[in-house]
This record gives structure tokens, C-alpha cells and sequence, in this order.
């Protein structure tokens, strides 16, 4: 199996061709391909787009890595940007009434609602998502080059 790793600018149009490249370098069996290609590409957009956005402040000097690879029918996501980090915990429920109004939390209560796992770095500056596929359903391969 080979891992894919992107370094991308931080340019929000970046974001759908390098997730269209990654997508393409997945190959999944026809009862996979519905979870990747709605619940893990959602969740890698928006993990790039926060990175982008909240993290490298839109710095156009900063980058973003993504790490992906397949292991034991996980695909896993690792995005990490250059900012100084948050802390997750402290992002307000978008789904109760008092924050409906409120721009922030969207893009991480969509990565915790599709994904099996979305996991932070102590400094907050890295989250790595995790998408669980059975054994029967997942995977035809490593990811390809």
C-alpha cells in the first residue's frame, strides 16, 4: 500500500481537486464507494477548508499537508496546518438553538457525524480522520500512485 501525501497551499480553491485526487486514488468495492464518496469526502472538505480558513488565517504563505492511508480497512486522513491550533472542545454545538445563528462549528459537527472517528493533536493544529469500511464491503486495494 502506498500513502498519498499533498502539500497545498492555503487557497480554498485548491480544495476540490485535491480531494477529487485523492477520491480517485481509492479503490473501493460498489458497496464502499457511497461512505467515501459522501461521508469522507465531506469530512476531508471541511477538515481542508478549517485548516485553510481558521487555521492558517487565510496566510497565503502558509500550507496545508494531508496524509492519507489505508490501513486494515480504515482509510485515515491526517490534515495539519501551520497555525498555532484551538481546542475542539470549545467549538459551540451549531445544533442548539442559541448558536443556530452562529457561523462557527458546521464543519466539525459534519466530520463527527460522518466519519467513524475524527481525532485532534494536543496543539489542536491537526486532525486526523478516520473512515471504517468492512472487511466484505471495503477496500480493493491500497491506494494507488
Amino acid at each position: 500500500m502506498k500513502d498519498l501525501v499533498l502539500e497545498l497551499p492555503t487557497d480554498v480553491a485548491s480544495i476540490a481537486g485535491a480531494v477529487d485526487y485523492v477520491m480517485e486514488r481509492c479503490p473501493v468495492s460498489e458497496a464502499a464507494a457511497r461512505r467515501l464518496n459522501l461521508n469522507f469526502r465531506v469530512g476531508l472538505t471541511e477538515a481542508l477548508a478549517n485548516a485553510m480558513r481558521y487555521g492558517n488565517g487565510d496566510d497565503p504563505s502558509k500550507h496545508v499537508r494531508v496524509e492519507v492511508t489505508l490501513v486494515g480497512g480504515c482509510l485515515q486522513a491526517t490534515v495539519r496546518d501551520q497555525g498555532s491550533g484551538f481546542d475542539p472542545a470549545a467549538v459551540p454545538d451549531p445544533t442548539r438553538p442559541e448558536n443556530v445563528a452562529r457561523p462557527c462549528g458546521r464543519g466539525l459537527f459534519l466530520m463527527r457525524q460522518l466519519l467513524d472517528e475524527v481525532l485532534f493533536n494536543e496543539l489542536g493544529n491537526e486532525v486526523t480522520l478516520v473512515l471504517r469500511l468492512d472487511s466484505g464491503s471495503g477496500f480493493e486495494g491500497g491506494l494507488s500512485a
